[in-house]
């Protein structure tokens, strides 16, 4: 039997994937108030490498101090947060899974509650214990109604900001991370400069198109310089605003383009973010997302860009993510929320793909049980409920 494309392996550079399951970079709010991920994180991010995703990233690391959106988030603005982020990679690559950074700012969505606090700016509460920051992006636009209105940056302070990247690459590196994913969606700062509906800059970063990716191709380029040659650098995008005027897939087609050029291998497919609190605030108000909602922006950036791609969003039955990979509509399937309900997904979909529905794939101390039970289930001789390796799936 041909092996599942989902479970097939993918080189990117020099760094090979197990498989095409990858876990979603998802904001936990369980760091430090100085940023720093905890032994939460490591057990957070093991269970997913127990269950053999392939390509395990963590939650955005912000670049700096003020980029972040809560007080809970995690950074890589300081050395002091390799030290937890190696323990953390270490241990996915223990397990055979690659692990992976996601690094970005939060810009004008910074300063904020978390999310199941309200999302509500920190300056409207005054609150003590947490007090609201002065938050910067692209232009003195807010956010979303009633956030905070951000500072400008200036031409100098952009180019400032470039060069933290580039740093923030340098500490993933040292961390051991071998893949690299910069968040360039949902609003947050790089996707302000890029969007014309957050851009009112007249310098060299505002106006026409060109000068709106110009911020993004400057990024990627200095990563580029601390970032080893052999590993793989992601961006991820929202494809489309989903707001007139707003950005459209020809935009994200021309801008995956220039980013490719510049030393980006993957394009990591996501959408919305503009005038509102998170990503899916714009398509709320038009339509019920569907499993797969954003796959059709994966397809026509891998096609039109000849680029890879990262598909995302409500895919959640493994046969649906085999198609889109066998199907040549994304090199990678992303899992967030899923992830969440079911942290066993790999092995659960793998199972589910095979033909003979077994538990060869499985870690043996889990396996091997499960094994036992399924034949307790389908069989009504005693023989079959043998403990040991006679059973069966014997343990490796």
């Amino acid at each position: 039997m041909k092996k599942p494309g989902l479970t097939q392996k993918l080189k990117l550079r020099e760094i090979e994937l197990p498989n095409r399951i990858v876990l979603s970079p998802m904001q936990m709010y369980k760091a430090s108030q100085h940023g720093q991920m905890t032994d939460w994180h490591l057990v957070h991010y093991g269970k997913y490498a127990y269950a053999k995703f392939g390509l395990i990233f963590t939650e955005v690391l912000c670049v700096e101090k003020r980029g972040r959106s809560t007080y809970s988030d995690a950074g890589i603005w300081n050395d002091s947060h390799v030290r937890q982020l190696k323990k953390i990679a270490a241990y996915i690559r223990s397990q055979g899974s690659i692990p992976a950074a996601q690094i970005g700012h939060c810009g004008p969505k910074s300063s904020r509650q978390r999310p199941y606090d309200g999302l509500q700016p920190l300056k409207n509460l005054q609150k003590k214990e947490e007090p609201g920051w002065r938050i910067v992006s692209c232009s003195g636009i807010p956010a979303a109604p009633g956030y905070d209105t951000p500072t400008a940056l200036s031409t100098s302070g952009v180019k400032s900001l470039v060069k933290k990247f580039g740093l923030a690459a340098k500490r993933c590196d040292e961390a051991g991370f071998d893949v690299l994913d910069v968040h360039a969606a949902h609003g947050y700062l790089i996707h302000s400069f890029l969007s014309p509906l957050s851009n009112f800059r007249n310098d060299e970063y505002g106006g026409n198109k060109k000068n709106r990716h110009k911020f993004a191709i400057e990024i990627a380029l200095e990563i580029r310089k601390f970032w080893p040659a052999n590993k793989p650098l992601f961006f991820r995008l929202s494809c489309i605003d989903r707001f007139p005027g707003g950005l459209e897939i020809e935009d994200t087609i021309s801008l995956s383009k220039a980013l490719k050029k510049v030393g980006v291998d993957l394009i990591d497919c996501s959408s919305g973010g503009i005038k509102g609190p998170n990503s899916l605030f714009s398509l709320a108000a038009k339509e019920v997302p569907k499993p797969g909602f954003q796959v059709g922006f994966s397809e026509a950036i891998k096609q039109n860009a000849n680029i890879a791609t990262m598909a995302v969003g409500m895919i959640s039955e493994p046969r649906h993510a085999n198609d889109i990979i066998e199907q040549k509509k994304a090199d990678l399937i992303a899992l967030g929320r899923e992830a969440l309900v079911n942290p066993n997904w790999p092995l659960c979909a793998m199972r589910d793909l095979s033909e003979d529905k077994n538990f060869n794939d499985w870690p043996p101390n889990s396996g091997w049980w499960l094994e036992v039970r399924q034949r307790m289930l389908n069989s009504t001789d005693p023989n079959d409920w043998k403990v040991g390796p006679a059973a069966g799936n014997t343990p490796k």
